[in-house]
């Protein structure tokens, strides 16, 4: 059995489609050994019918000369002329090694490609952001523990602050609480007192 898919086709420059549903794709069966049997045609809407123009032999002929596909972007088209009817068609694209290889492109790129270079771009514009909120909190910290000062020292008639006055870190460090290094009592020896490794004993961390 010889099946032909056929996308489009014309008889003469004539559309030839399905005679009941004017359907343009169809296939063309030729079963037996006989090549003059006419071959019947098949829409997808289960519509049968016998093309008497068309046998076995003129369709193994059209096999013959179609172009078949190697690429993706290839068309597999057939022209010949039958019994002086010239007959020009498009055949459904049979898949090809081309055609995986596109997929399994398109499938990488959107699939693992594009996603990754996506979380790089959005990692670097939160690396970027980061500092430009945290510098802009610790300004707002900044000003408003000025404007608490200037509010305090107007009641407070002159009042000048203790220059010894160790300020609260903004972002104090929760290994060590803000206070920059970790003190270490013993019985036998003096209190010992280590640098923070978190912070590096500056009390704060970013």
């Amino acid at each position: 059995m010889l099946t032909l898919r056929v996308q489009q086709m014309t008889i003469d420059g004539h559309p030839y489609t399905c005679p009941e549903c004017a359907s343009e794709a169809f296939t063309f069966d030729g079963t037996g050994f006989i090549a003059a049997l006419p071959v019947r045609g098949n829409c997808w809407q289960s519509h049968s019918w016998e093309e008497p123009l068309i046998t076995l032999g003129a369709l193994k002929e059209i096999n013959a000369v179609r172009t078949g596909r190697e690429k993706a972007e290839d068309i597999d088209t057939f022209e010949i002329t039958i019994g002086g009817a010239h007959i020009v068609g498009i055949l459904r694209p049979e898949v090809t090694v081309d055609d995986i290889r596109q997929v399994v492109k398109r499938v990488y790129w959107q699939r693992i490609v594009k996603p990754g270079l996506r979380r790089r771009k959005n990692a670097v514009k939160r690396a970027i952001a980061r500092p430009v909120k945290r510098g802009a909190r610790n300004a707002v910290a900044a000003a408003q523990a000025a404007a608490l000062e200037a509010a305090w020292t107007a009641q407070a008639g002159g009042y000048e602050p203790d220059p010894d006055h160790t300020p609260e870190p903004i972002n104090p460090c929760p290994a060590c609480k803000g206070k920059g290094e970790h003190r270490i009592e013993s019985r036998l020896h003096d209190t010992t007192r280590v640098r923070c490794a978190v912070c590096h004993g500056t009390g704060e961390i970013d």
